[in-house]
């Protein structure tokens, strides 16, 4: 199995390129989630931000062979948004976080979900790890939505990028 290259039921996956910049810029735009993600400078261009992020994937996968995938939706063969694993230190411990972001257009339609449950499901196929977190924002309920059809639960409050946070991890 190839975590380059996965697919749902509706998602095609795949690695992200500089080509998606101009998409990914999209969720700049009339997204008012920005501030649960951390992002130190919102004020900056969208492209710009969108440059760094997808920059930041390409080095992860460089480094650790995981990161954001570009999220295609099968039937429109639109780029919806990103969906990932990526290794973490937290609370000094090495994990794994699932993470993802989604353009606004396309909240709301399980998406995020879909995504989140095929990265679980290539981790543990994989044996990459037995357990998982998501780190979300205590405000952001949709992600927590998500977190918990990933049949995950909270398992910590923390400060995280100087944000209160969930940490969500693997039902016992």
């Amino acid at each position: 199995m190839n975590y380059f290259n996965q697919q749902s039921e509706r998602i095609q996956f795949r690695k992200l390129t500089m080509k998606d910049v101009e998409s990914w810029s999209e969720f700049f735009y009339n997204n008012d989630r920005l501030e649960f993600l951390g992002i130190p400078d919102l004020t900056k261009d969208k492209t710009e931000i969108a440059t760094e992020w997808i920059s930041m994937q390409l080095d992860k996968y460089e480094k650790h062979g995981l990161g954001h995938l570009a999220l295609i939706e099968k039937s429109t063969q639109e780029f919806i948004g990103m969906a990932g694993i990526h290794p973490r230190v937290v609370l000094e411990k090495d994990v794994f976080e699932i993470a993802y972001s989604l353009k606004p257009k396309y909240w709301g339609k399980g998406f995020a979900s879909e995504a989140a449950q095929q990265l679980k499901k290539f981790g543990l196929e994989t044996k990459m790890s037995d357990s998982f977190i998501s780190i979300i924002h205590i405000e952001n309920r949709d992600s927590i939505k998500v977190a918990k059809r990933n049949e995950m639960e909270i398992i910590n409050e923390i400060n995280y990028l100087g944000m209160e946070v969930f940490v969500f991890g693997n039902k016992k």
